[in-house]
């Protein structure tokens, strides 16, 4: 008695610690059992360039049956993919507001510019919590008209492991925290459906998220500001920003010397800089010509006169 008496006090004073304890996963909750990392860990296998499942079924926010190629019809604009969960308890919800955070500091409008979707990967979830979800987003978001820029999808396991599976995003059900472990990921897209950038943590930089929707948008959108960045600087997936690419700058380099080079030869023809050397041999024709006997000026002349041609005078 004295023992199992004992043993709970133990063990009271020291409750056992549960949950997600990396940055990687989506929280955590103290009540329940330690999870180790290899039950939790998820992994992105990059497909850059690979096409996303424009047929996979889904209902919109308003409970609208719609294909994921739907929203990159219109053939210009890019696409932010969020894979996550609108229950998510604390991962998800830092990715979205670190997103949301960044693109109010970018001028480009979500609807007119580019649009974000949202996956859920709960096949559980409904089209209400979704519409849930996307009001939060406007509000935080703050723009007008920004309404037909965020969709928020859900749909069957099949369905959502068709977008996971073609962007190399890695997601598992962890039982034990009853709770789903997830990258911190948003795969940005381009508007015919490929993936193009793979942007990752709960803070974007609005530079390189600018840059991003522009790259992938193939020039049309952004300003010609963003066209002249993104020649001199590329992305550079370990520092997850876009950094100043070194042969590039020397070929600008290159087109900058030879500008230059051809401004300062035209002004110097147009100056007529090359044209003293034939007013000096002509010059020096006149003075050989003056020293000559008036005969042979004469001559000379009559033999100018008749060819068209000046002899040469040695």
């Amino acid at each position: 008695m004295l023992a199992g008496l004992a043993l709970g006090l133990v063990c009271m004073a020291a409750p056992l610690k549960a949950g997600f304890a990396d940055p990687a996963g989506p929280g955590f909750d103290p009540n329940t059992l330690y999870i180790p990392a290899s039950a939790k860990r998820v992994k992105v296998a990059e497909h850059l360039g690979a096409s996303l499942p424009m047929d996979a079924t889904f209902l919109d926010d308003t409970g609208k049956p719609v294909h994921l190629g739907d929203y990159f019809t219109k053939g210009r604009k890019p696409v932010l993919l969020q894979i996550g969960y609108f229950r998510c308890p604390m991962l998800c919800g830092l990715i979205s507001r670190g997103l949301v955070d960044s693109l109010k500091t970018v001028k480009l409008n979500a609807g007119p510019d580019y649009d974000v979707v949202f996956l859920s990967i709960d096949p559980k979830e409904t089209p209400t919590l979704a519409a849930a979800k996307k009001k939060s987003f406007l509000e935080s978001y703050g723009r007008e008209g920004s309404i037909d820029g965020w969709h928020l999808l859900t749909g069957t396991k099949e369905q959502i492991d068709r977008v996971t599976e073609a962007a190399g995003v890695e997601y598992k059900w962890v039982g034990q925290a009853q709770q789903y472990s997830h990258p911190a990921v948003v795969v940005l897209c381009t508007p015919d459906g490929h993936i193009a950038r793979y942007l990752y943590g709960v803070k974007f930089n609005p530079t390189t998220l600018r840059l991003s929707l522009v790259e992938a948008s193939g020039g049309k959108i952004g300003t010609h500001t963003d066209q002249f960045l993104l020649t001199c600087f590329q992305f550079d997936g370990h520092q997850g920003k876009y950094a100043l690419a070194a042969i590039n700058l020397m070929k600008m380099g290159g087109v900058m010397t030879l500008l230059i080079m051809g401004w300062i030869f035209f002004h110097l023809y147009r100056n007529g800089a090359f044209s003293g050397s034939d007013e000096r041999e002509e010059g020096a024709r006149a003075a050989s010509l003056a020293k000559l006997r008036p005969e042979y000026r004469s001559n000379i002349a009559e033999y100018r006169d008749s060819t068209g041609e000046t002899p040469v005078i040695l």
